[in-house]
């Protein structure tokens, strides 16, 4: 039997505001233990909850940047239930009438394919507490700190059919939120996080099959493990006569497998009510104009403007607008150097290995785009050839030039890396290198004429050696084969 699979995802994203959404605790990260929970965020005696504006400016920002509805009222719920680090015993939620409805985004896959994922709708949370399992034996510590951290919960349909595509949607949801600059984006830090849903169904089934929710997926390459390992249990699982039962399932990336984690719960297990602490929220139409007439170009605009206005491959658009720091990055390379294709080659080739290398972000570059091109303009315009044109970037990259001396122009001159044109300089080159291989000389004028091409590879690494690299290849190409040929 043939399978298909059907997923659905859950994206929590941490909001980047400075304080939390119902105090004014501070989200900051990396802090002791406990220390930025208050009374707040506890739920102590006779405290009440003020709503964060800028939460909510967010939240609508995200939802018109996706195209949704964007309800004139939403009201926030109450989620019932105990945990050691929820210490309200419930959490403040939106279930019945949240503040973004339904929208979409398109991904872009591998391939080169596009499809449009839809969005059910997105609604604000606060977030819980941490367990803390490994300093502790026999014991769970309780960090607090999150506690009434603001996060908007984005949930899509279960429009994705492949490991691959859940992967690009996560990554496009990614995408927006850092250019929005309502997020981070930061996985690790646990700013994105999301809940993956999993079932199969035979191919032409129109039901959907029981699903099983894998928590807390903080990685790209992660969704997709965990995704390919559950699909397959699954499929072995009904293959072998078994059932899939609803559950939640953690993913180990050590062990790259599923495991059972509890029975999945069900809405009216929570005990959902409307928070009798916070009025609803109501949004005038003037509010919503105001934050969409602030939206940035968002990725898919700016994928599309790349292509059609700068010439740009449908590869090449994809990859430089995919994180707002790149775009801009490469946005400044082609301003100061004026050739899309030239500065869309080195931004992806020879500036991207460097960071990769040195597991550096874009915004870390040690080359700034003003300095790259710089270095491009003398491509351009010939003052350096290719070969020269790599020793100035690794020159830039290590800061050879010092400080406002570090620039293509300050490290050309002082290596002389000027690239020759002057015919005359490079004919009496050739005219050298000629005179000094007799052989190779006899070899070329004795070798079959379209054998001869290859032949003058040597000719040409010796005048470039005499030049130091800094001769013209393309016009000593020209004169070798010239100057060759006539002794023919």
């Amino acid at each position: 039997m043939q399978w298909e699979t059907v997923i659905g995802l859950e994206v929590h994203v941490q909001l980047a505001t400075r304080s939390k959404i119902f105090s004014g605790a501070s989200t900051a990260f990396g802090a002791e233990p406990n220390t930025q929970a208050c009374a707040v965020d506890l739920g102590l005696p006779g405290v009440l909850p003020v709503l964060n504006e800028q939460a909510v400016a967010m939240a609508v920002q995200f939802g018109l940047g996706i195209h949704a509805e964007i309800p004139e009222v939403s009201v926030f719920d109450r989620k019932n239930y105990f945990y050691p680090d929820l210490p309200k015993g419930y959490q403040t939620s939106q279930m019945y009438e949240p503040i973004v409805g339904p929208g979409e985004v398109e991904i872009l896959l591998d391939d080169g394919e596009r499809k449009t994922v839809r969005v059910h709708h997105a609604h604000l949370e606060e977030d819980a507490g941490k367990s803390l399992h490994e300093d502790f034996h026999g014991m769970t510590g309780i960090d607090l700190n999150r506690a009434g951290t603001p996060l908007l919960e984005i949930v899509s349909e279960p429009d994705m059919r492949s490991a691959k595509e859940a992967a690009a949607y996560l990554k496009a949801i990614h995408s927006i939120v850092t250019y929005l600059g309502i997020s981070d984006g930061n996985m690790a830090e646990g700013s994105m996080r999301c809940d993956v849903n999993v079932s199969v169904r035979p191919k032409g089934q129109e039901a959907f099959g029981t699903r099983a929710e894998i928590k807390n997926v903080n990685s790209f390459r992660f969704v997709e493990r965990a995704i390919e390992f559950e699909v397959e249990r699954q499929v072995e699982l009904l293959e072998d006569g078994g059932k899939v039962v609803q559950e939640t399932r953690l993913f180990d990336p050590e062990a790259d497998e599923t495991r059972s984690m509890r029975t999945k719960e069900e809405a009216n297990d929570y005990r959902y009510f409307p928070c009798p602490d916070l009025l609803p929220v109501v949004l005038d139409q003037a509010y919503v104009d105001h934050l969409r007439g602030n939206l940035p170009e968002l990725p898919a605009a700016k994928r599309e403007r790349f292509q059609n206005e700068l010439g740009l491959s449908a590869y090449d658009a994809g990859v430089l607008s995919a994180s707002r720091a790149m775009a801009e990055y490469f946005e400044r390379v082609h301003e100061v150097c004026g050739d899309a294709k030239q500065a869309a080659n080195w931004v992806q080739g020879e500036l991207s290995g460097a960071l990769n290398r040195e597991g550096l972000a874009i915004a870390d570059s040690p080359v700034s785009a003003d300095q790259l091109g710089g270095l491009i303009v003398r491509v351009i315009d010939d003052t350096i050839n290719g070969k020269a044109a790599k020793q100035v970037f690794q020159a830039l990259w290590h800061g050879e030039g010092g400080g406002e001396n570090n620039s293509a122009d300050a490290i050309i001159e002082a290596k002389g890396l000027k690239q020759v044109t002057d015919t005359g300089a490079i004919e009496a080159m050739i005219d050298q290198v000629i005179a000094d291989s007799p052989a190779q000389v006899a070899q070329y004028r004795d070798a079959e004429p379209d054998k001869r091409g290859k032949m003058i590879g040597y000719f040409v690494g010796q005048v470039m050696k005499a030049s130091r690299g800094t001769a013209n290849p393309q016009q000593v190409n020209k004169l070798l084969k010239e100057k060759l040929d006539a002794l023919c």
